[in-house]
This record gives structure tokens, sequence and C-alpha cells, in this order.
């Protein structure tokens, strides 16, 4: 899977489990702050990663922005 398949896929989860339009989802959006998730949203869309890309993601894992998540799940598939 590339990179712009990843991001797609994350895009359309984040966009459905935060109610938000696709065009504020970037690679560089931080989830926090740009998107004004708080930590159940955050746990929300975490799980649906999890689910989707077959991974598990670890909070210490330091992700702050959506790159963050595609290059995570970029590594952890390789």
């Amino acid at each position: 899977m590339t990179k712009e398949e990843i991001l797609s896929k994350i895009q359309e989860i984040i966009v459905e489990e935060l109610d938000v339009e696709e065009e504020k989802v970037t690679l560089t959006t931080n989830l926090q702050e740009d998107l004004e998730a708080d930590s159940l949203d955050l746990f929300q869309v975490i799980n649906e990663i999890e689910d989707a890309f077959d991974v598990k993601i670890e909070t210490e894992e330091g992700i702050k922005t959506v790159g963050d998540l595609v290059d995570f799940v970029a590594k952890s598939q390789a």
C-alpha cells in the first residue's frame, strides 16, 4: 500500500469519526489542535486505524499529525 493510499484511508476515517471536512485533513494537520479532537475522539480514530491497517499504535509513539499516522502505518507495513 502506498503512502497516498494510506493517507486516503486515514482521511476517510478521520472525516467519518470527527465529522470534519476532508480538505481540513492533510499531512500537516495536528489532530488535537487543528481538528479539536479530545482524548475520546483520538481513541476512536486510533482504534479505527488499528482495525483498518492491522497495526497497534501506542500513545508513546508521539503521533501528533496526520502525517505521523501515515508514516507509522507505512513503517508498520514495510
